[in-house]
């Protein structure tokens, strides 16, 4: 069983940078991938960033490649999401979750976090 808590979230202004944090806890040797998907009302989960925990393997889309960049902490557990040059369709809500099997795909990803809200005002 892995915990998934997600921190960082808030109100930004066009242009502008955030930081989310992911800890996770419990059977934490047990995880090949962690991921950020977010979700805006109305419209289905999307991943925008994947690494593999043992490695150097990163996953971006299109929409978010340039500007956001997912890093980890084994030390800590923690994955970080730094989102640079935010755009108001950047809003949503953010969740972290977290995956023990290949690949880094959106696909398969078993432990969720509750998620935090990042919007991005015009």
């Amino acid at each position: 069983q892995v915990q998934l808590v997600e921190s960082g979230g808030g109100l930004v202004q066009a242009g502008g940078s955030l930081r989310l944090s992911c800890a996770a806890s419990g059977r934490t040797f047990s995880i090949y991938a962690m991921g950020w998907f977010r979700q805006a009302p109305g419209k289905e989960r999307e991943l925008v960033a994947a690494i593999r925990w043992s490695g150097g393997s990163i996953l971006y889309p299109d929409s978010v490649k340039g500007r956001f960049t997912i890093s980890r902490d084994n030390a800590k557990n923690t994955v970080y999401l730094q989102m640079n040059s935010l755009k108001p369709e950047d809003t949503a809500v953010y969740y972290c979750a977290a995956k023990n099997r290949s690949p880094l795909a959106a696909d398969n990803y078993a432990y969720w976090g509750q998620g935090t809200q990042v919007t991005v005002s015009s």
